[in-house]
């Protein structure tokens, strides 16, 4: 499959969203490290906010205070969830897993 043709004001409009994207994540897992935001309401949102929802679950759980890289992907191990996954793609049972480890 080859990739779309698009205009440069197509692809400048791409960019933009796209940065806006990464800068709204960004404030997130600083809002999340600060404390100002708890992880339930990020992860309540996960199905109606696509900031939340394509946010690798990995830097969701890098971003908790006093958890770090390897913490996290131990606790992912440990709940059976890909270092890959986003959390808008969570199953129902890792959510609950998820939640229990991090509300806790």
């Amino acid at each position: 499959m080859s990739l779309p043709v698009l205009t440069p004001e197509q692809r400048a409009e791409s960019l933009k969203k796209a940065a806006e994207m990464r800068k709204a994540r960004a404030d997130l897992k600083a809002k999340l490290k600060a404390g100002t935001v708890k992880v339930e309401e990020v992860l309540e949102r996960a199905d109606s906010d696509a900031v939340v929802g394509k946010m690798r679950v990995l830097h969701l759980i890098e971003s908790l205070p006093g958890r770090g890289r390897q913490g996290a992907i131990s606790l992912m191990g440990r709940l059976d969830i890909s270092e890959a996954k986003r959390v808008k793609g969570l199953g129902r049972v890792q959510l609950a897993r998820l939640r229990t480890e991090l509300v806790a």
